[in-house]
């Protein structure tokens, strides 16, 4: 038995929403990246994260259907559960700093390939969007209020995974706001929230709050 635990990852202010997440705090549990996957592929979150060297920082990331060598909200939820102030991906190494109940890392928006950006009219465009087939990763968004910096977001990663919409994802808020060139607030999905902003050296931070969601869960490896 292999023991997991999840947390919402980017809740809105009052810690409700949040994308949901796993982490395998114990991955020497399940050294191989196939039994890996088919933990991800059983559980159904839209990543599952598995702690290589808590002390370090070191994580592996899955989707249901592939492993990811950078995503935010494993990265964010595996800092705020692992208390460290870098995190070690495939992509490279992530900064993380924590300030007002707010969890936030540091990487590169070149970091999430893939992702096309749709912008739309208006909030209520964004809204009323039916989930597009699979094929391409998209990150519909329209502006709420432009002066403010605040944006309407939903993530369709089109993979047909079962993945259809994700409720918050970090990597495609990093792209957006490099794209935009200025911090932002973002409501994604039911209502989680982001907050993202241009670091220096071409970074990009994103952050959000974090709470645990469930314990002390395991999955049977077989």
């Amino acid at each position: 038995m292999v023991d997991y635990e999840v947390l919402r990852v980017f809740c809105g202010p009052d810690g409700r929403y949040g994308n949901a997440l796993g982490v395998v705090r114990a991955g020497a549990a399940l050294p191989r990246r196939a039994d890996r996957q088919a933990m991800a592929r059983e559980l159904g979150f839209s990543e599952t994260v598995f702690v290589d060297d808590p002390a370090a920082g070191a994580i592996d990331i899955y989707t249901p259907a592939v492993r990811l060598p950078f995503a935010g909200h494993p990265c964010v939820g595996a800092a705020w559960l692992l208390g460290v102030d870098r995190l070690v991906t495939e992509a490279g190494v992530v900064g993380v700093r924590r300030a007002d109940g707010l969890t936030l890392i540091e990487a590169r928006p070149e970091w999430a390939p893939g992702r096309t950006l749709r912008r739309y009219g208006s909030v209520a465009e964004v809204e009323a969007l039916e989930v597009p087939p699979p094929g391409e990763w998209v990150y519909a968004w329209a502006w709420q209020d432009e002066a403010a910096g605040t944006v309407r977001a939903r993530a369709f990663p089109g993979r047909g995974d079962g993945i259809d919409e994700d409720e918050a994802t970090g990597a495609a808020a990093l792209v957006l706001t490099a794209h935009l060139g200025r911090a932002l607030t973002i409501t994604q999905g039911r209502g989680s929230r982001l907050l993202t902003g241009p670091r220096p050296g071409g970074l990009i931070e994103v952050g959000g709050r974090v709470v645990p969601a469930a314990q002390d869960a395991g999955w049977d490896a077989g």
